[in-house]
This record gives structure tokens, sequence and C-alpha cells, in this order.
């Protein structure tokens, strides 16, 4: 069951946690866990001869952290360090531990601190997962003129392979003098293909561009 401490800055608050520690190394535990590093946290200075529980623990927990974190401290100054500490760790409530369950000091992470993470870690695995969408594309690809090879030039279109790319039916249709142009379907995933740059990057490029003059999306619809 959880334990909770208030006004660890007070001696009253100070009591309480000299009576949670007689007989005990630890706040929680045999070993040394996140609940002593909260409450630490909330105790501003080492407790008093009057709190020998308290004191010894408190000691003993500076020497974890101060293994932890090496060199020398050169000192630093918090606002309103002279009064009561307003933002500091209200109590060991392992209950509320959730985030924290992420950030494991010394290595004391249980099997159920594990289990948790790999939970939240696989829902959010299995939120990426949601299947991109699909869109159907009709395009005019026009030729230089009435002399350009429509063969060459549709097996051309074709030659463009890539994931996510799908092409359909064709026809020629005719334009008027002479030139037809080619209308073709197309289909893409969304996620893997943009149609931009397949014009820009592809079918106006070399060697297509010496059959395809100019592309033009007629219809674009989600499926």
């Amino acid at each position: 069951m959880a334990v909770t401490f208030s006004d660890l800055h007070t001696g009253e608050g100070l009591k309480a946690l000299e009576s949670h520690l007689a007989g005990k190394t630890y706040v929680s535990g045999d070993v040394i866990s996140k609940d002593d590093i909260k409450v630490f946290a909330a105790v501003p200075s080492k407790p008093g001869a009057e709190f020998p529980n308290a004191a010894r623990w408190y000691e003993t927990v500076a020497a974890a952290v101060a293994s932890r974190f090496p060199g020398k401290g050169v000192g630093v100054n918090l606002p309103g360090a002279g009064s009561a500490p307003a933002a500091a760790a209200p109590a060991a409530d392992t209950a509320k531990d959730d985030d924290d369950d992420d950030l494991d000091l010394f290595g004391d992470e249980t099997e159920e601190d594990k289990k948790a993470a790999d939970e939240r870690a696989a829902a959010k695995a299995s939120a990426k997962k949601k299947e991109s969408g699909k869109s159907s594309v009709l395009m005019d690809v026009k030729p230089w003129d009435d002399e350009t090879d429509m063969k060459k030039l549709e097996e051309a279109v074709r030659s463009v392979q890539m994931e996510g790319l799908t092409w359909g039916a064709s026809k020629l249709v005719p334009v008027g003098y002479g030139i037809k142009k080619m209308t073709i379907m197309l289909t893409i995933v969304d996620d893997l293909v943009s149609v931009d740059s397949l014009i820009e990057d592809h079918l106006q490029e070399a060697p297509i561009n010496e059959y395809v003059q100019s592309c033009d999306i007629v219809a674009f619809n989600k499926i």
C-alpha cells in the first residue's frame, strides 16, 4: 500500500518520516527506489539529531545520488529557497507513478515497470501502422507533334516503376490536326507516391521527355 508524506520541510512532516523509517533502510522495499528519490527531493536538508532514522536514510540516499553524479558542485541559487519548497515533490505515492516509470535512475526497474513500458510502446507502434490511403488518378499525356510514335510514348510512360504506383488502362484520344493524346489511369499509395513528383521528376525528364511534351491531371479521387 502506498504511503504518503507531506510538509517534509517542517518538524511535523519529518516526524512522520522518522516514524516510517523505524527499522527500515529505505522508504519502500529493501533497495533504493524512485520512492526514496522523490522523498529525498522533498526534504530540504539533512534532518537533525532528533530524527536519527531520517538522518541515516538521508545520508544513504545522498551517497547513492553522489555516486551517480560525480564532480564537485559550485553552488546554484534557487528563487524562494528560503521559504517552504512549494514545488517540492509531494510524497512517495507509487499509485501515481505513471510517466516516471520511463526514468530509472538506479537500475531498479521492476518487471511490472518493464511490462507497462512495453505495452505503451506496442500501443504507439500499433497507432502508427494505420494503412496508407490510395488514390485513383486519370492523366492526359500529350506528345510533341503528330509525328511522335504513340506506342513508344506509352512504353516510356509505363517504364516508370516505383513502390506504390500501379499503371492501369489507357487509350488514345484525338485532339486535332492529326495529333492524339494518351489518357491513362493509375493508382497510387498516397504516402509513397506524389503525382507532382512523378510528372516532374520522371515523365518530363530524359529520356521520356523525348516523347512526352506535357502531362495534365484530369481527375484525382481518393479510394
